[in-house]
C-alpha cells in the first residue's frame, strides 16, 4: 500500500511511519520539516496550508491512503490555531478527495466528547468543552459529510492519553523530566483519582498503522486500551520505572471541573481489526 502521512514529523506520526515502513508500506511521509522522520520513507518538507493550483492528490503520490496527523498545538488544548486552521484542513482534504483518494483516515480525540463518565465508543454524543475538541469534531463532520458522497472511505482514529517518548511531547509526563532535569524535588499535581485511558505511543502507532492497512472497520476507530487507571497510579508508575527523585504534590492544583472521574474508549472495533490481522497483535 502506498500511504501518504501528514504532520509525519510530529510526536505521533513520526512512530506511525516506522511502523508503516516495517509492515512493508510505501510511505510518503509529509511535514513541514521531516528531519525525525525515519529515511526510509519518501519525505516532503511541506506546508499543507499553502497548497498550490492543480491536482494535490496527484502532487502526493496518488496514494492508496492518506493518513491526516498534521494538526498544531495538541497540548494547547484552547489555543486559537485549532479553530483558526479549520479551512486549511479542510481544503486539503476535500482536494484530496476531488482528486482520487478512496481512503482518508484522520486523527482525532477524545476531547472531542468532552464531560463523560465511563466507556466512550461510536455512538457517544460529542460536546467538546475546549477548542481543540471543538476544532477536532467540526473536522469530522466535515469529512464524513464530504467523504460520503465521493466514494471515499472515512477512518476516524480517536485516540485517549498517551504516553512515551516523553521528551518529544508537551504532556505532564514530559514536564516531569524538565522538572527533574531543572533539580526541583517536587512537581505539583492535583489529587490524581481521575481515572484515564492511557497508551504507550508505540502501541498507539500498531493500532493506528493496523486501521489503515485494512477497509472493513470504518468510521470512529477507537485506538485506545479500554483499561482505565487513575492519573496518581500511572504518573508514580512513570516516577519509579525512571528512578527519578522528584515527588507529586497532591493537591497543589485543583481538579479540574470538566474532567471526568473515569473516561476511557470501548476497544470492540478496534479488536476486531487486530482479530482479523493476527501478525499485528503486539504486546507493550
Amino acid at each position: 500500500m502506498k500511504i501518504l502521512v501528514t504532520g509525519a514529523n510530529g510526536y505521533i506520526g513520526r512512530h506511525v511511519v516506522t511502523v508503516l515502513l516495517n509492515r512493508g508500506c510505501d510511505v510518503i511521509a509529509c511535514d513541514i520539516t521531516t528531519k525525525d522522520v525515519d529515511n526510509r520513507a519518501k519525505c516532503m518538507d511541506f506546508d499543507l496550508f499553502n497548497l498550490p493550483d492543480g491536482n494535490v492528490f496527484e502532487l502526493f503520490g496518488s496514494p492508496d491512503v492518506c493518513l491526516h496527523m498534521a494538526w498544531r498545538n495538541g497540548f494547547v488544548h484552547n489555543a486559537p490555531t485549532h479553530i483558526d486552521d479549520l479551512p486549511a484542513h479542510l481544503n486539503f482534504i476535500t482536494r484530496m478527495i476531488d482528486g482520487g483518494l478512496k481512503q482518508l483516515a484522520v486523527m482525532g480525540t477524545m476531547h472531542e466528547i468532552g464531560y463523560w463518565e465511563g466507556a466512550i465508543d461510536e455512538n457517544t454524543p460529542c460536546n467538546p468543552i475546549s477548542m481543540y475538541g471543538i476544532g477536532k469534531d467540526a473536522l469530522r463532520k466535515a469529512c464524513s459529510l464530504y467523504a460520503r458522497p465521493h466514494d471515499c472511505i472515512l477512518q476516524w482514529l480517536r485516540c485517549y492519553y498517551i504516553l512515551g517518548d516523553d521528551k518529544k511531547s508537551n504532556s505532564i509526563f514530559g514536564k516531569i523530566l524538565k522538572a527533574e532535569e531543572d533539580g526541583k524535588t517536587k512537581f505539583p499535581f492535583t489529587t490524581g483519582k481521575n481515572k484515564y485511558d492511557f497508551i504507550n505511543v508505540d502501541r498507539l502507532a500498531e493500532l493506528i498503522s493496523c486501521s489503515v492497512m485494512q477497509r472493513e472497520v470504518n468510521g470512529i476507530i477507537n485506538c485506545c486500551t479500554g483499561k482505565p487507571i487513575s492519573l496518581a497510579e500511572q504518573v508514580e508508575s512513570f516516577i519509579k520505572d525512571r528512578g527519578l527523585s522528584i515527588r507529586l504534590d497532591y493537591g497543589a492544583f485543583p481538579d479540574r471541573p470538566y474532567d471526568s472521574p473515569c473516561v476511557y474508549g470501548d476497544t470492540s472495533k478496534i479488536n476486531s481489526i487486530l482479530s482479523a490481522k493476527s501478525w499485528a497483535v503486539r504486546t507493550y
